[in-house]
């Protein structure tokens, strides 16, 4: 038995802190530590059957871990100056008619709730302790009042304009996940979908106030919060979507992109967003026709398998079946073709057709399997109306435990929807870690998760100082030996939650920036 402890005290050295005794298995973990016979590489081989990803979701999702980051992380302040869209310290009816809904533990969903200032909500949130809570319209009367007023009179008269793009309606075009999952690789889509998307919505639509937010785990949402989009009916909104949604059909239709090109037409007009887009030839080529290249042929390989470059071949001209038999014969002789030069032969034929068939036949539809493949996939329902409730910036993904992040949408390229984004027990972690090291924090914390060795590539993570290594079980410092310049330091400020913060702090005050001047604007006029 002494020889059984000392290898373990070995093993566990080298270790994360030990798990918790409430915290189940982990899975596949087959081996008796209780045996006498037990040794040091057993007991490591056992520890590396840990998945590290499912116990940070787990403890992330814990009710404890949640209502912690409630009351010491989530950054209300800030949420408030956005929604409000006025002044900071005072309440407008952007705020106490704003609509809030939470999804409780147990799955129950409460709607229509309302608050005269954000620390009721994050009291109510504490409360609580929803697994996440959604945001809505701004209504003609307090949704809480709602029973009070006639129904008639009961509508919603103000939200953001809001875009949803989810990483599943690209699963007929990526190939390395699906489903649910999503890596580094088809994030590419998501990049390229916010470069256009962002684009248009500032240089044809006149947008300013746009903010991108990662919903935790396979999908991004942007909220437009200028006044004018703000304003918006339904009608007008289904109009947007209409104009930015190019990729529609079924799962069974080949062909979804109409971008206003009939076969034989002498002209191809293509609308200057989409041109845009697109762009040119070499260096002038847009975003939409380097992804195609980087993403869909040689990173996907999209035309690999024989479903996929079949569908290739039925997006080519109808009117080119010998072009078309020749290329199918080709790929059929090379089955292991790359898409890259599948693409290659399809550019090809085009070329042999002559400069006036490949002008006004070709090139349409070459350009429209690029829309196809790369143009974004926007969930247009989430778009057309008012009423419409979408989950709020820096709430939790109860599946996967990560924070909905904002995001530069000029550093889109560079976020790891994998790494880049913390979790409840990361963040957690960290804010001990600092606590440890400078003093302070809250005493009725309980003590995080252990340490995990997930990194984040997109925020700089806080590590404690040589000499600072804090004792097991960990637990958040006390408040007693902190200093004036630790104590004024908000807890986000502490974890790597802090650049993402500070990404959102700067679009809120600009919104409310812009507020100001406007109402000065109005009552300089007025005088």
């Amino acid at each position: 038995m002494a020889a059984v402890a000392a290898a373990a005290a070995a093993a566990t050295a080298t270790v994360p802190a030990a798990l918790p005794a409430a915290r189940p298995p982990p899975p596949d973990m087959d081996v008796d530590l209780d045996l006498e016979d037990e040794n040091s590489q057993e007991l490591e081989r056992a520890i590396s059957a840990i998945d590290e990803r499912q116990i940070d979701a787990r403890d992330s999702s814990d009710p404890m871990s949640m209502r912690l980051f409630y009351r010491r992380l989530l950054p209300w302040k800030q949420l408030f100056t956005w929604l409000n869209q006025d002044l900071p310290h005072l309440p407008g009816r952007n705020w106490t008619h704003r609509e809030f809904a939470f999804t409780l533990q147990n799955d129950a969903y409460l709607r229509y709730n309302s608050f005269a200032n954000a620390d009721e909500l994050k009291n109510q949130v504490c409360r609580l302790n929803p697994s996440r809570f959604e945001i809505g319209p701004v209504y003609s009367a307090k949704p809480k009042d709602r029973k009070t007023v006639q129904k008639a009179s009961f509508r919603p008269v103000y939200r953001e304009l809001v875009l949803d793009i989810d990483m599943t309606d690209y699963d007929e075009v990526r190939t390395c996940c699906s489903g649910k999952g999503i890596c580094r690789r088809c994030w590419a889509f998501i990049a390229v979908a916010v470069d256009v998307l962002d684009e248009a919505l500032r240089t044809d639509f006149g947008f300013r106030h746009l903010l991108w937010v990662y919903s935790g785990r396979r999908g991004i949402h942007c909220w437009v919060s200028d006044k004018a989009a703000c304003e918006l009916g339904d009608d007008a909104r289904k109009a947007i979507v209409g104009w930015l949604e190019v990729v529609k059909g079924s799962a069974n239709q080949v062909k979804k992109v109409d971008a206003g090109f009939t076969p034989g037409s002498a002209t191809r007009s293509l609308h200057p967003s989409l041109r845009r887009a697109i762009g040119g030839e070499g260096p002038a080529s847009g975003p939409l026709k380097l992804a195609f290249v980087d993403t869909v042929l040689k990173d996907q390989d999209c035309f690999r398998r024989r479903e996929h470059w079949e569908v290739l071949l039925q997006l080519l001209p109808s009117g080119e079946s010998e072009a078309v038999e020749r290329l199918r014969a080709k790929w059929e002789r090379s089955p292991n073709r790359s898409s890259l030069d599948k693409w290659g032969d399809v550019m090809e034929a085009a070329h042999k057709s002559g400069e006036v068939r490949s002008a006004k036949v070709w090139k349409p539809c070459l350009e429209d399997v690029i829309l196809q493949y790369t143009y974004p996939r926007i969930d247009a329902e989430v778009s057309k109306h008012l009423n419409h409730l979408l989950k709020s910036p820096f709430v939790v993904h109860p599946a996967t435990g990560k924070v909905c992040v904002p995001i530069d949408p000029r550093k889109v390229h560079e976020f790891d929807p994998e790494t880049s984004c913390p979790t409840v027990a990361q963040l957690l972690r960290e804010l001990n870690s600092w606590e440890a090291k400078h003093g302070g924090g809250d005493s009725k914390a309980s003590p995080p998760p252990p340490q995990s060795n997930m990194s984040s590539r997109y925020a700089t993570r806080r590590r404690p100082a040589a000499g600072g290594e804090r004792k097991a079980p960990a637990s958040v410092a006390p408040a007693a030996s902190s200093s004036t310049t630790a104590a004024a330091r908000a807890d986000w400020e502490k974890t790597s939650l802090r650049p993402f913060v500070e990404l959102f702090e700067r679009h809120c005050n600009a919104i409310a920036k812009e507020s100001r001047q406007a109402r000065q604007q109005r009552f300089s006029t007025d005088f």
